[in-house]
């Protein structure tokens, strides 16, 4: 265990706000979206989320460190966020099977952070403000010249992200001997989804993001799915199309998140840039088709038009509602084997309760 060693540290807001703390993880400066995650634990599996690409992630638990990190405690091959704000940051630990600190894991995947700040008053800002971009240095003090550098990242409205994290090369999961065969598209897939699948008797094919419909056909599927990921469902036509010819097949068809987005853009269902979105393990979502309610984690910041799904009833039909906010949370296609949630069902980390929506997928292509 490398000894904690932390130096000044700034983190500049987009408006102007400045916060001033220590630094975690690898010296050097960051940029990107500012957000945060409402969890209480999960913290790696949060870190390695592709979900968070291009995102400085502020967690609001208190005390980030403390139980060390894990090699199979991670949702891809390495930490996906861009930087890390927390307040209580230490490299002791005192799980034992813990594989390693947090800043060690960190310095290897080259993570800029801050920690020390208050992080109340950082989430409080953002809930007033929106969502923005930000710059953590712990290099570079002097305002000014963090400001012309924070000046030049672009605005995550409009970025196509996803093929940046997508696999490069096709890739199988599970038994080849399984029963049901899923052509996935990578847009930013986290593993805990394909481990969902594989228990449940699938043999999984994860394709590149921009992946033609005739190559996913070569599999010979028995479903499709529609992964999560980073960026904004409105620069991704090239996934829309895919989606569109994927239900001229009538095929079953599952999507999660990103997907879910882009299985409503698919049927013309426009998706709109929120205030400062969803990120969590603890939000409720009523299951609209039979009345229950169950706590859901989530991590999207754009979301899908109600206003366009009421004006399109004949097309689409609302399964779920985030109970908070009267947000969408699922969609079924009418006369077609296509539904989505905007939430994560396989939680990683996160409560167990909405499961059973692999449960269902499952069940539309035994009965195909």
């Amino acid at each position: 265990m490398s000894k904690l060693q932390q130096v000044p540290t700034i983190l500049l807001l987009a408006d102007g706000t400045v916060f001033k703390g220590k630094s975690l993880g690898k010296i050097g400066t960051t940029t990107g979206e500012l957000c945060f995650n409402t969890g209480m634990t999960g913290y790696q599996e949060v870190f390695t989320d592709p979900s968070y690409y291009g995102q400085v992630l502020v967690m609001t638990n208190a005390h980030i460190g403390n139980y060390g990190t894990k090699e199979a405690d991670t949702e891809s091959g390495d930490v996906k966020i861009g930087g890390l704000i927390c307040k209580n940051y230490t490299n002791e630990y005192s799980r034992p099977m813990a594989d390693d600190a947090i800043q060690d894991y960190f310095e290897r995947e080259g993570l800029v952070g801050i920690s020390d700040v208050d992080t109340r008053a950082i989430v409080r800002h953002i809930r007033d403000k929106g969502a923005m971009n930000c710059i953590i240095s712990s290099e570079e003090h002097d305002v000014k010249k963090l400001k012309k550098q924070l000046d030049k990242v672009p605005s995550m409205e409009g970025l196509e992200l996803a093929s940046k994290v997508s696999t490069e090369e096709a890739y199988a999961y599970g038994d080849p001997q399984a029963r049901y065969r899923v052509a996935a598209l990578d847009f930013g897939i986290k593993e805990n989804i394909l481990r969902c699948f594989s228990s449940r008797n699938c043999y999984v094919k994860v394709f590149p993001a921009k992946t033609s419909f005739k190559e996913l056909q070569s599999f010979k599927p028995d479903g499709f799915f529609l992964s999560n990921g980073p960026g904004d469902p409105g620069a991704m036509d090239y996934a829309v199309d895919t989606a569109k010819a994927i239900l001229e097949e009538d095929k079953p068809l599952f999507g999660i998140c990103l997907g879910h987005q882009i299985l409503a853009r698919a049927v013309d269902i426009p998706t709109y840039k929120m205030h400062h979105g969803h990120r969590g393990i603890n939000h409720p979502v009523k299951n609209i088709i039979s009345g229950s309610c169950e706590i859901t984690s989530q991590n999207h910041g754009f979301g899908v038009s109600p206003d366009a799904i009421l004006a399109n009833q004949d097309k689409v039909e609302i399964t779920h509602k985030n109970l908070n906010d009267e947000t969408i949370e699922g969609i079924r296609v009418k006369g077609k084997k296509a539904f989505s949630v905007q939430y994560h069902p396989e939680a990683s980390p996160g409560p167990h309760d909405a499961r059973y929506l692999f449960d269902d997928f499952v069940n539309l292509m035994a009965q195909n």
